[in-house]
């Protein structure tokens, strides 16, 4: 069985985790009312995703 010969140094290790982040969440303005959503999304403020309606939202 393959056992390491030195200890991995903090540096190393480090770099090797630098890709292990979560992906910064996308947020993009709604072509129809402005406010931000997700991409490829119903906007939860008017309730459309592209020209039509898809959910009903309760004004404020």
């Amino acid at each position: 069985m393959a056992v390491p010969k030195r200890r991995t140094s903090k540096t190393r290790k480090r770099k090797r985790r630098t890709h292990d982040k979560a992906p910064a969440v996308a947020i993009q303005a709604c072509p129809r009312c402005g406010d931000p959503r997700r991409p490829h999304r119903v906007c939860p403020s008017c309730g459309y995703y592209g020209e039509e309606r898809r959910i009903e939202v309760e004004e404020a």
